[in-house]
């Protein structure tokens, strides 16, 4: 009984480390991280394509997730705001364009490019997907309808 006992605990903590095992990241992709990110906590990886790597993490109490090429250089940052953090100009944007539509979520994009806000907005059966530089001008409008979807 024992033997039985003994090896059952082995197995559970093979299948425990096998379930827990990192991704096989890249050494450049995790040294050009650590340089951006230093005070990243709770970093979890995972290959977005055959070019491209993702971290999703936290820092300063928010949660994150960034993208970097196979050659290790940083490509996207993300991260989810609140309402009362969006700027005027993007505020007025909004309410100007976009009127009737509710804000189902807010985050910040961050690329080479610059920074963008982005947000999925729905009205009725109409889901978009908006996004606005900081100075309040619309660069991406992406309409997308519920039933659309359930066709798939």
């Amino acid at each position: 009984m024992k033997n039985l006992i003994l090896i059952s605990m082995i197995l559970a903590v093979f299948s425990f480390s096998a379930c827990g095992q990192k991704k096989d990241v890249p050494a450049k992709i995790k040294t050009a991280f650590e340089q951006k990110f230093p005070t990243a906590q709770k970093v979890k990886w995972d290959k977005e394509n055959e070019t491209e790597w993702e971290a999703e993490f936290k820092m300063n109490g928010k949660e994150y997730s960034a993208n970097f090429s196979s050659d290790g250089k940083w490509m996207e940052t993300e991260y989810e705001i609140e309402k009362s953090e969006i700027p005027q100009a993007v505020k007025q944007t909004l309410d100007n364009e976009f009127a009737g539509y509710d804000l189902e979520e807010a985050e910040i994009s961050e690329t080479t490019d610059g920074k963008v806000y982005e947000f999925a907005l729905e009205k009725g059966e109409t889901k978009m997907e908006v996004a606005i530089t900081p100075d309040g001008k619309v660069v991406k409008k992406e309409v997308k309808k519920e039933d659309e979807e359930d066709n798939d």
